[in-house]
């Protein structure tokens, strides 16, 4: 009696919190509709009313999104150890290297913080250093809270297109970089410290069901926490676009019969400092003005993928000349799949 009363408190409240997320989210749209539409009294179909109807219903409902993808993904990689996935890259070559490591990438957690540590680590077990830009490029690019909100806004379709297109980029850029042999253009420090020898690692304990539901709360806290402010802002700007940019501009500036659109996109994406889940509120704004979906994945890849802070930050590991080819290579990578998905969708 003792043990299932502690299972109530332990457990008990995930299906309740999960009945209260499924109610909150049920009434997003018609709490957003009345609110604007009949406590504000503003105007339907005009551009103020619009614009403040989808901040209203984008808001909440991506932040619902966000919290649900972030519990059940902490949750599942708490069953992970990035030690051993570092240990299984250490043992591959080039090529079947490359596509763990970009296999790995999605399932892990990583963050442009993390970016060093991770960095070194992997180079100083032995991973070769195409396959840990294989995981440099994966990892933030199409992480696994990228997948599920593309998955819950748009559909299978397109998360798995993000998905596909994405991995083929992380597999050639860091098979590229590693043919390339640029391991001397890492920052010295970097390369006295690959010369130490390994420090061996305690085995890492299997933690409970109850401290793998601990993690996942925390997960929401730490990066729902974080990340609110840039959600609320990527959604007041495809609240504008929404409600005020005409769709025929759109359509002409990002559509898929202008040559010039996807590097426009990957150019204005690259100074942004956003994540997924602040950005998707802008592409979903951006889809349905009429942009076309090769030109919009291109944005979002370079927004997530080639962002300025986490290029800063790997500049304290890397000499110049290694991050102009990184980024120069994996640029190409998103370019490419722009034009072809425009030219086939």
């Amino acid at each position: 009696m003792v043990e299932s009363s502690s299972f109530m408190r332990r457990r008990g409240w995930v299906p309740l919190a999960l009945l209260l997320w499924i109610a909150l989210y049920a009434i997003c749209h018609p709490l957003s509709e009345w609110i604007a539409f009949g406590l504000f009294r503003l105007t339907p179909k005009s551009h103020l009313g619009e614009s403040v109807a989808f901040f209203l219903y984008d808001g909440p409902k991506v932040l619902l999104l966000l919290t649900l993808v972030v519990f059940v993904v902490t949750f599942l990689q708490s069953f992970i150890s990035p030690t051993r996935v570092r240990d299984t890259l250490s043992k591959r070559r080039a090529g079947l290297g490359n596509a763990l490591a970009s296999l790995f990438g999605v399932i892990t957690p990583f963050c442009s913080c993390s970016a060093i540590p991770l960095f070194i680590g992997f180079l100083r077990a032995g991973v070769p250093l195409g396959v840990t830009f294989s995981f440099l490029v994966a990892a933030p690019m199409i992480n696994e809270v990228a997948l599920g909100l593309l998955f819950a806004m748009f559909g299978w379709k397109i998360a798995l297109l993000y998905a596909g297109t994405g991995l083929v980029i992380a597999f050639s850029s860091g098979l590229v970089l590693g043919q390339l042999g640029m391991e001397r253009h890492l920052e010295p420090w970097v390369q006295d410290v690959l010369k130490l020898s390994p420090t061996g690692e305690l085995e890492e304990e299997r933690p409970s069901l109850d401290q793998r539901l601990d993690q996942a709360t925390q997960g929401v806290r730490d990066i729902v926490g974080k990340v609110w402010p840039y959600i609320l802002g990527g959604i007041a700007v495809g609240a504008l676009i929404h409600g005020y940019v005409p769709q025929a501009f759109m359509a002409g500036l990002l559509g898929r019969s202008t040559w010039y659109s996807v590097p426009l996109a990957v150019l204005v994406g690259v100074p942004l400092y956003s994540n997924a889940a602040g950005v998707l509120p802008i592409v979903e704004a951006l889809l349905g003005k009429g942009a076309a979906l090769g030109s919009t994945l291109a944005f979002m890849m370079a927004v997530i993928g080639l962002s300025l802070p986490e290029v800063v930050i790997l500049r304290k590991v890397m000499r110049p000349r290694l991050i102009a080819t990184f980024v120069g290579i994996v640029a190409l990578g998103i370019l490419l799949v722009g034009y072809i998905f425009n030219a086939i969708l």
